[in-house]
């Protein structure tokens, strides 16, 4: 097995093992299914399928579906698919929080004939104003003290559907002067008539999480709760839970810093505003921060897995680079990549020396950092495409490029001069005339002269039509949580995240790809081959990192 590095949390278990506190790990992944899940899931997956994997324990798919109102089977679709592409397979099962309903309702019974949960009118305007402030205690709700038999009448009838939502809440009893406000009488349930995508209409009222989840992790034997930071807060009421219900196997909750990635927003409400108004091209367009739009760009798991590794386990929050994402997956791919010719902005460059019906290969070698992906012959004629980039009419000093009277290697084959310039009646470059130096494909001038320039070229007689989608970060603030008042994350979207060239140029083998191949396009950057649509290409990542915003 890899060897996984160790972390707070592994040193904190080590402790439990060698005091005898527990034998085995056996840890689970709780989304809610509301949206796609997205980088920052992938925090929460690793960290908690690695400890599983490290111990040689158990680990858990549980779907927090407790919240009707938002969640759907085709997010419950998409998590599974996300966490199998990621290779993390849940070997201890899949699982639905909902399931748990009815004993979730038998616990809410039990803690009320203890005397330790109580039916509320209050509304939740009223148990806001009830609840106190951080330096003042809360204040007990007035129905705080009903009889445990009016409890259990007032509960039933909320199952039964008696009550209109926000009626009515259960809460838990505890402590309203509390220095944690979480442990202040907190609500257990709600009414919600509100079918559910796994229930239906079998429910009208529903736990909420700090009081469903304890549960779910104790009956499931989860040995080890890991969540983010925000709920380090909770974890009073989750062991409170767990003890008032009596579970022998407890459960420990522990917390890790969230994966916060610059130029990126993680909510999801946020994300699946931008779907709704078709500002993006779906959950998975490439710009955006879910699973389901890196894969379809081009990102592999092995980066993903190797990004957050990398930016390690703490419980200090923190903002990581989204260049550092960009760099796993480049040394990744500078390795695994073959290479492909693209002619993003091509013009026509006509070989005049070279004979009309005439063909020849040249070699090409697929991967330099791979011996054994070998070579490909790439097709030499008379017309072929260089990038317009590659040529200046009007050079500036140290252009090595294409420029009138000057020389260059098309890369692999011949020196070419530019001769002459074919423009249209607007005036604008249409078509280059160049002259080969047919002893030079095999090596250097015979003359010994220099010649400092190598660019790209593609045969008309190998090339397709494609269509390159030029990806970048989705927004120009790169700290989403410091928006300055009275401006919201609409304000920085990126008006340049994407850029579409149309009537591209790429080698045939490259076009005859299977979505989601990706390739370096020579001199240009890594692309992978779009999932939906035909002969489009999208930018992953740029050849070499760089700073601000880059096409």
């Amino acid at each position: 097995m890899e060897e996984i590095s160790s972390n707070f949390i592994h040193d904190f278990i080590d402790s439990e093992i060698e005091a005898g506190l527990n034998k085995g790990v056996h840890t689970r992944f709780p989304p809610e299914p509301n949206g796609y899940l997205h980088i920052g899931s992938a925090k929460a997956i690793w960290i908690n399928y690695t400890t599983a994997k490290k111990y040689g324990g158990l680990f858990n798919l549980r779907y927090d579906d407790t919240n009707p109102s938002k969640e759907d089977t085709e997010y419950v679709d998409s998590i599974y698919e996300d966490l199998l592409w990621l290779g993390a397979e849940p070997n201890g099962g899949v699982y639905y929080g909902s399931d748990y309903f009815d004993k979730c309702y038998e616990y809410a019974v039990k803690l009320i004939k203890d005397g330790k949960a109580y039916v509320c009118d209050l509304s939740a305007d009223e148990m806001r104003e009830y609840r106190g402030t951080l330096t003042e205690p809360g204040k007990d709700s007035p129905y705080r003290n009903r009889s445990v038999e009016e409890n259990l009448d007032l509960f039933e009838r909320m199952k039964n559907g008696e009550f209109s939502d926000g009626a009515k809440t259960l809460r838990a009893k505890i402590d309203m002067s509390s220095p944690n406000m979480n442990m202040r009488d907190p609500a257990i349930y709600r009414i919600l008539h509100a079918s559910h995508h796994r229930q239906g209409d079998k429910w009208c009222i529903y736990p909420l999480y700090d009081f469903a989840h304890p549960i779910q992790d104790a009956i499931e034997r989860i040995t080890y709760s890991l969540c983010s930071l925000e709920f380090e807060n909770h974890r009073v009421l989750y062991d409170w839970v767990i003890n008032n219900i009596g579970f022998e196997k407890k459960p420990v909750q522990r917390e890790f810093a969230r994966l916060n990635v610059s130029y990126t927003v993680m909510s999801k409400r946020y994300l699946r505003k931008l779907v709704e108004t078709g500002l993006v091209d779906g959950w998975d367009d490439p710009r955006m921060p879910t699973i389901c739009g890196l894969r379809r760009k081009g990102y592999t798991p092995e980066s993903i897995f190797e990004f957050i590794r990398r930016t390690g386990v703490s419980k200090a929050n923190s903002l990581v680079a989204t260049e550092q994402l960009e760099a796993c997956l480049r040394d990744e791919l500078n390795v695994t990549a073959e290479r492909r010719i693209a002619i993003l902005k091509p013009l026509k460059v006509t070989v005049t020396n070279y004979p009309e019906g005439r063909k020849e290969y040249f070699e090409m070698t697929n991967n330099p950092s791979d011996p054994e992906s070998g070579t490909r012959k790439v097709t030499f004629s008379r017309e072929i495409y260089v990038d317009r980039d590659d040529f200046m009419e009007d050079p500036v000093p140290k252009f090595f490029r294409l420029k009138p009277g000057g020389e260059v290697r098309l890369m692999s084959a011949y020196i070419v001069r530019c001769d002459e310039i074919i423009k249209d009646e607007d005036g604008n470059v249409t078509e280059l005339r160049c002259t080969a130096d047919l002893d030079t494909g095999n090596g250097s001038p015979a003359d010994g002269r220099k010649v400092k320039g190598t660019i790209h070229w593609l045969s008309a007689d190998d090339a397709e039509k494609c269509t390159v989608k030029l990806y970048d970060k989705l927004f120009t603030i790169e700290n989403t949580a410091d928006i300055p008042e009275g401006k919201t994350y609409d304000d920085y979207l990126n008006p340049e995240s994407v850029i579409t060239l149309s009537d591209c140029m790429v080698e045939k083998c490259a076009a005859e790809a299977g979505a989601g191949e990706r390739f370096q396009f020579v001199r240009t950057g890594y692309f992978c081959k779009d999932s939906k649509y035909d002969k489009t290409f999208n930018r992953i990542v740029t050849l070499r990192d760089g700073s601000g915003l880059k096409h």
